[in-house]
C-alpha cells in the first residue's frame, strides 16, 4: 500500500509514518514494501523516528529463530495527524454558551484552573516570587504556552509568544481567562496585560507590580 496526499508524493519517512498509523503491526518488509525503498534505508528511517520519540518498537518472539519487530505510533507521533480538537472544543463551548448563564461558564473555567493547581498543591506556595515566575513558565509550558518573564524597573514582565487555544479564542474570547487565573493563582499577585494575540499583537504581555 502506497500513500499520496494532496496529489503530491511523499517523503520515505511520511510513508513510514502513515503505514505504521495504518498498521500497528509493521514490520521493516512491510514499510519497504510500502515506501518502495530497501529494508537498510527502513532502518535508517525507523532508527531516526524512534530517537524522535515518534514510534515504539514492540519485540515479537519466535518459537524458532530471533525476535523480530513491529512499530506502532508513539502518542507524540499520533499528534502529527490532523485532529479536529478546534472543532470539538469550539462546538462544545458553543453548546455550553447556549444552555448556561454567562456566570456559570466563567465558574467553569475557573474550575478547570482549580483543577490543575490543585495537582501542584504545595509546590509553590513557599518559593520567593522569582522563583514562583519559573514555576510558572514550566506549567505554562506544560499546558501548550511558551512564554518567559523578567525583571523590570517597576516589578516584573511576564510574556507569553504562543497560545495553544488562540484558535478557539477568536470565537470564544473566555479561554483567555484560562491562563490568567494559573497566573494570578501562582503569582498572587494583581497583573494587567498591555497586549494579546487575539487582538492581532504577536505576544500576550503582562506585568506585575511587587513589593520586592
Amino acid at each position: 500500500m502506497k500513500f499520496v496526499t494532496n496529489n503530491q508524493k511523499q517523503s520515505t519517512r511520511e510513508v513510514i509514518l502513515h503505514t505504521i498509523k495504518s498498521s500497528a503491526e509493521s514490520t521493516i518488509e512491510t514499510l519497504a514494501e510500502a515506501a518502495d525503498v530497501s529494508p537498510v534505508t527502513v532502518r535508517h528511517h525507523i532508527n531516526s523516528l524512534l530517537a524522535d520519540n515518534l514510534i515504539e518498537a514492540t519485540a515479537v518472539r519466535r518459537k524458532v529463530g530471533r525476535p523480530y519487530y513491529t512499530y506502532s505510533l508513539s502518542p507524540d507521533g499520533q499528534e502529527l495527524f490532523p485532529k479536529r480538537y478546534v472543532r470539538l472544543t469550539s462546538r462544545i463551548l458553543d453548546e455550553l454558551k447556549s444552555r448556561l448563564p454567562e456566570e456559570m461558564v466563567a465558574e467553569i473555567f475557573k474550575g478547570v484552573v482549580q483543577g490543575i493547581i490543585a495537582e501542584h498543591t504545595g509546590e509553590f506556595e513557599s518559593l520567593p516570587m522569582e522563583a514562583r515566575l519559573d514555576y510558572l513558565v514550566d506549567m505554562l509550558g506544560e499546558e501548550g504556552f511558551l512564554s518567559s518573564w523578567e525583571k523590570t524597573a517597576d516589578g516584573y514582565k511576564l510574556v507569553e509568544y504562543s497560545c495553544p487555544y488562540i484558535s478557539v479564542g477568536h470565537q470564544h474570547s473566555e479561554v483567555c481567562t484560562f491562563d490568567r487565573e494559573l497566573m494570578l493563582t501562582v503569582l498572587q499577585t494583581p497583573i494587567q496585560q498591555h497586549s494579546c494575540m487575539l487582538e492581532g499583537a504577536n505576544c500576550c504581555e503582562f506585568s506585575l507590580v511587587t513589593d520586592n
